[in-house]
C-alpha cells in the first residue's frame, strides 16, 4: 500500500506525470482523427496510439475504467488510484481544449449516444467493448509479452469500431470528460461513466 510519505518519493510522482501525458496523447490524437468522417480514423489512431504508449511510456492506464479496476482488484492503492485518475483527467481536458482550438467543428469531439439505439443500448455496447478491453489489458500486464502493445491496441480499435455506432466507443471516462467539460455538452455523458469497473480474473 501506499503510504503518505511516499508523495515524496519521484517514483509517484512520475507515474502521475506518464498518467497525464500518456491520456493527453491519446485523448489528442483521437480527437484530432474525429475532424476524418466516419468512426473508422478515430478507431485506428486510437489503437495506434495505445499500442505505442505502451512502448514508449511502459504501459500506464491513461483510462480511469482501468485504473478503477486495478483498485477493485488490489493491484492499486486508494491514494496512488486517485491520483492517476486526476491526472488522467487533466491530460484529457487538456488535449480536448487544443483540439477545439484547432479544429473548425468540434461537432465531432463528443462521445454521443446515437440513433441507431437507446442509451440502455448504448450502455451495454460500451459495457461489452470496456470489458473485452480490460481483459486484454490486465491479460497483457499479467504475462508481459511483447505483443503487448499490439493486443491493447487492437482490444481499443475493435471496441471503437465495435461500440461506436450506438455509444461513441469511447470505453475511456477520461475521453468522454474532456470534450464534456471544453464544450460544455454532457448529453447521456453517464453512459461513459456508468458501465462495470471490475474486470475479469487474468488468465493464468
Amino acid at each position: 500500500p501506499l503510504s503518505p510519505q511516499e508523495l515524496r518519493s519521484g517514483r509517484f510522482w512520475r507515474g502521475v506525470l506518464a498518467e497525464l501525458a500518456a491520456t493527453l496523447i491519446f485523448v489528442g490524437m483521437i480527437l484530432g482523427a474525429s475532424a476524418a468522417p466516419g468512426p473508422l480514423a478515430p478507431a485506428l489512431a486510437g489503437g495506434l496510439v495505445a499500442g505505442g504508449l505502451v512502448c514508449t511510456l511502459g504501459g500506464p492506464q491513461a483510462n480511469p475504467a482501468l485504473t478503477l479496476a486495478l483498485l477493485c482488484t488490489r493491484k492499486l492503492s486508494a491514494l496512488r488510484g486517485a491520483a492517476g485518475v486526476l491526472a488522467q483527467c487533466a491530460g484529457a481536458t487538456l488535449a480536448s481544449a487544443a483540439a477545439r482550438a484547432a479544429l473548425p467543428d468540434d461537432t465531432g469531439l463528443v462521445t454521443r449516444v446515437s440513433a441507431v439505439g437507446t442509451a440502455g443500448t448504448a450502455l451495454a455496447w460500451e459495457t461489452f467493448a470496456t470489458f473485452q478491453l480490460g481483459l486484454a489489458a490486465f491479460a497483457a500486464a499479467e504475462h508481459a509479452a511483447p505483443q503487448a502493445g499490439l493486443a491493447l491496441g487492437s482490444a481499443v480499435a475493435a471496441g471503437a469500431l465495435a461500440a461506436g455506432p450506438f455509444s461513441g466507443g469511447s470505453m475511456n471516462p477520461a475521453r468522454s470528460l474532456g470534450p464534456a467539460i471544453v464544450t460544455g455538452v454532457w448529453d447521456d455523458h453517464w453512459v461513459s461513466w456508468g458501465h462495470p469497473r471490475t474486470p475479469p480474473e487474468s488468465p493464468s
